[in-house]
């Protein structure tokens, strides 16, 4: 699966238009990879799965040697008809095993990732709990931590931070409340995790 959110699953028009675009410190291709996984109705870990995968890769080449959106790959797009059995298939194939193979060798076959995800959903139960669910289903802490987190993913600086701290988002100058959850994070790191998240949004182009 994560190969194949890798997979170009746009029309060659669609292709040319993000080709010109910046590779953006690995915000634009991992918006690429972001747009495969809706089209492939991939589950949210999945996405932040292959996106991490990618900044991982892309920190140990250099992008410019590499095409940050590799070959079409349109037979993997729900809906779209199978592709035949024949040339075309088979050299699709091969180019998704020779790119996996490459992406295992690059990242030394270190491809395990701790995700934030599930410290987010501890973190998550446990104030539902002190709250309580009829005042806890009144405020949308839980979609906009999920929203945040996720959308942090399309930068790479997301590999900077411990896991464990990522989920604790919150714009206050009173620790005692994640201090809870963790001992380990201070004041000024907090805050540079919620710039670094901000920072993300300001990288969306114009107009694509």
């Amino acid at each position: 699966m994560f190969l194949i959110l890798f997979c170009d699953l746009w029309s060659t028009g669609r292709k040319k238009l993000w080709k010109q675009l910046d590779f953006n410190g690995g915000f634009t291709a991992a918006k690429f990879v972001f747009e495969c996984g809706i089209k492939l109705n991939a589950q949210p870990l999945t996405v932040a799965t292959a996106a991490v995968i990618m900044h991982r890769f892309f920190r140990e080449v250099d992008p410019v040697n590499y095409d940050c959106f590799p070959p079409p790959s349109t037979w993997a797009a729900r809906g779209s008809s199978p592709l035949e059995i024949g040339d075309e298939y088979w050299n699709m194939r091969d180019a998704i095993v020779q790119a996996e193979l490459l992406i295992m060798r690059i990242l030394k076959f270190e491809v395990g990732t701790i995700h934030p995800h599930k410290y987010m959903l501890h973190y998550l139960r446990s104030m539902e709990a002190w709250l309580g669910k009829e005042q806890w289903e009144t405020i949308p802490v839980a979609k906009a931590a999920a929203a945040f987190l996720q959308d942090f993913h399309h930068d790479s600086s997301i590999l900077d931070y411990n896991p464990r701290h990522l989920p604790l988002i919150e714009d206050t100058d009173d620790e005692t409340w994640y201090n809870v959850f963790v001992k380990d994070l201070p004041k000024d790191k907090h805050w540079e995790i919620m710039e670094k998240i901000m920072e993300t949004y300001n990288k969306e182009p114009e107009s694509v």
